[in-house]
């Protein structure tokens, strides 16, 4: 690895770090919003969101991407089934911060990457291997112990994880940079959201002009909250292994259920935690099947590549003792 490459990936590293930090620490920011409502906050989002974003766009100059867009309508048509799953994502996750369930919101990004495989077998007709299907049956059984331990299926995790396992399916076929994506998406809510909040101002609804300039200033700030973290991934997923990502993602609901526990002071009775650490014993075997498969892979290529090397050198030599101008 040369000294530039190295200094790349340690770029690459720190503000995935940042990124994946931002996301893990937000349950710390979206109390500070109330008395603002679960939809005024979300609504604020949208529209502040679109504005930070814009302005990110036109300090690159990233515009080209916008007119080939218009010209696809089935892409428009994603466009649209993205921002309103990611809107349902936003508002139950601000909702279940803001009602003291942030230990069960943390555990619907826990449970994300079993959903997202398990839509990959229902959907796209995708093959397990075997780790991949045991994890997913250790998960499943998570699910009922903490239906059981709840009393109710933990309805929060399964909406959260449902929604931003959808949301990545749209995304990959959208196939569009996420600062971009994140520009489109808000400009689908964003009518939808300004006339939202003129409706609960004209109704003396809202708290934006009601709670002194501090509490403005908080629901505009949604909009960084928003962008900031995402702008971060996208400089750390050119710059280090989607392994690493991988693993670099178990960070955000990391941080939130020990927010939740040991801020928030949230009750977790013992069916709670077995139902967590089965959860956890579910990401431990996809995580140690995906590293496993990413060692093999890079042996293969490395045999062929060497293969490749050994039968260029014969022919060389082949070439080499051959008469000239045959």
């Amino acid at each position: 690895m040369t000294e530039k490459s190295a200094a790349e990936r340690r770029i690459g590293l720190l503000n995935g770090f940042a990124a994946y930090g931002m996301w893990g620490l937000v349950p710390l920011f979206w109390p500070l919003l109330e008395p603002a409502g679960a939809v005024e906050i979300l609504a604020h989002r949208m529209v502040w969101s679109l504005f930070f974003v814009g302005a990110a766009l036109l300090v690159v100059r990233r515009w080209a991407w916008l007119g080939e867009l218009l010209r696809q309508p089935r892409r428009l048509a994603l466009i649209a089934v993205a921002a309103t799953v990611i809107t349902v994502n936003w508002g139950v996750y601000i909702w279940a911060v803001n009602s003291g369930h942030v230990v069960e919101a943390s555990l619907g990004y826990f449970i994300n990457p079993l959903v997202t495989i398990a839509m990959g077998v229902l959907l796209l007709k995708e093959r397990l291997r075997p780790a991949q299907w045991a994890a997913v049956g250790v998960g499943a059984s998570a699910v009922l112990v903490l239906t059981v331990g709840y009393g109710h299926p933990p309805w929060i995790s399964l909406c959260l994880a449902l929604s931003f396992a959808t949301y990545g399916l749209v995304k990959k076929k959208v196939d569009l940079g996420g600062v971009e994506s994140l520009a489109a998406e808000t400009a689908v809510q964003f009518l939808p959201a300004l006339g939202y909040l003129l409706w609960l101002g004209a109704r003396g609804g809202s708290t934006f002009t009601t709670e002194g300039a501090g509490h403005v200033a908080l629901l505009a700030s949604t909009g960084i909250v928003t962008a900031l973290p995402l702008v971060c991934f996208g400089t750390a997923a050119i710059r280090v292994p989607l392994s690493t990502l991988g693993l670099l993602q178990y960070m955000t609901p990391v941080f939130q259920f020990l927010l939740g526990v040991l801020y928030f002071k949230e009750a977790m009775p013992p069916e709670r935690w077995a139902g967590f650490a089965l959860v956890w014993l579910a990401l431990a075997l996809l995580t140690w099947d995906a590293l496993r498969t990413a060692r093999r892979a890079a042996r293969a290529l490395a045999g062929t590549t060497a293969g490749a090397g050994t039968a260029a050198g014969r022919q060389a030599d082949v070439a080499e003792a051959e008469p000239a101008g045959r």
